[in-house]
């Protein structure tokens, strides 16, 4: 007799082996290429997408008060270093430095004349002591008259009633001298005085004259202040400033974003950050312009504390309903200047980060 034919399922069997070995084996070799790949690679490697570009804001406020008269940008313009954005009414300004001026150059004059007044208080100097000394003199005679008359009014030569006119004429030459002597003190003290005001000092570095020229600097710098400035080349945002608006100093009219500057901050889990070291090298993806794009930078700082500690209502973790979240800490990351250059960002984009973490990848 005949041996049975194998059935059809057995067949079957045979024929699927040798597809769901190759499968098998297939699958092991994929997850031995993943191990290994992440055993070298994806292990130092932290990502997150909760990460968002930032950019310095630079407030665009005036430092004096006046009636806006020009507003020269609008939202989203581009603006260089030094573009005057916003002018305010000069006109009180300008009548604040005239006044100034003109106060610079009467303070100059007085002191001109100061100086010009030592030379009269010398020669006046100079003739109370001539006076002194002729009232010295006509002391000196008038003592000499009394001294001569005295003896002779005893034998009769001269009358008593003469000696009395001389020692009137010598009280009166006295009182004269002393009143010279008083004049003369006062003319000293007069020049003495005009000398502290003017000797030892250049008429330019006179204190009222450098008050006077601070006062004009001063008034120079109001009226300056009178156009606002663009302190930095970016983009115009948030402008509120409108013609004939009535604003006062501190206002905040607009912002200049630099777009130049701008940089990544990536919030990681507390349990990332064990490896993370600054310099660590960054990949970097942003929303905007999908995976083509790919930005390369570095880890430059680390935030002080975590988005929790620094809430406007940070949380109350004594308390007895405590659940414990893990915290994120900002990282801060910079980007290459060129690739920024080639495809630029905005504020408060959407990134996806990836840090290299490997003790090998520090950048200086």
């Amino acid at each position: 007799m005949n041996a049975p034919s194998a059935s059809p399922s057995a067949a079957m069997t045979q024929k699927r082996k040798p597809a769901l070995l190759a499968a098998t084996g297939l699958t092991l070799v994929a997850a031995l290429g993943y191990g290994l790949y992440w055993t070298m690679f994806e292990r130092h490697v932290e990502s997150t997408d909760n990460a968002y570009v930032q950019a310095p804001i630079v407030q665009i406020t005036p430092q004096v008060a006046g009636t806006v008269v020009a507003v020269l940008v609008e939202d989203t313009a581009q603006v260089q270093a030094g573009q005057v954005l916003v002018k305010l009414d000069a006109t009180d300004a300008k009548l604040a430095l005239g006044r100034a001026e003109a106060q610079l150059a009467q303070t100059i004059r007085e002191l001109g004349a100061l100086s010009t007044n030592n030379a009269a208080f010398t020669a006046n100097i100079k003739l109370r002591e001539a006076e002194v000394s002729r009232m010295q003199a006509d002391v000196a005679r008038a003592a000499d008259d009394v001294s001569r008359r005295q003896p002779l009014v005893a034998t009769g030569a001269v009358s008593a009633e003469e000696l009395k006119h001389a020692e009137a004429a010598l009280n009166s030459a006295r009182s004269a001298l002393v009143s010279a002597q008083s004049a003369l003190s006062a003319a000293r003290e007069q020049a003495a005085s005009n000398r502290v005001l003017t000797d030892g000092t250049p008429l330019d570095k006179h204190p009222q004259v450098e008050r006077a020229r601070a006062a004009v600097e001063e008034a120079k710098l109001a009226l300056q202040r009178t156009e606002l400035t663009a302190p930095v080349t970016g983009q115009v945002a948030k402008r509120t400033v409108q013609l004939g608006q009535r604003i006062a100093a501190g206002a905040p009219l607009m912002a200049v974003i630099p777009l130049d500057q701008v940089w990544v901050e990536a919030n990681f889990k507390e349990v990332q950050l064990r490896q993370m070291r600054l310099g660590q090298p960054v990949h970097l993806r942003s929303d905007l312009y999908g995976n083509p794009v790919e930005y390369h930078g570095k880890v430059v700082g680390l935030g002080a504390g975590t988005g929790a500690a620094f809430a406007l209502l940070p949380s109350q973790n004594a308390t007895g309903n405590w659940i414990k979240v893990v915290q994120r800490v900002p990282v801060r990351i910079a980007l290459e200047p060129k690739e920024l250059l080639e495809h630029p960002l905005r504020l408060g984009l959407s990134m996806e980060v990836s840090v290299d973490v490997s003790p090998l990848k520090v950048q200086p």
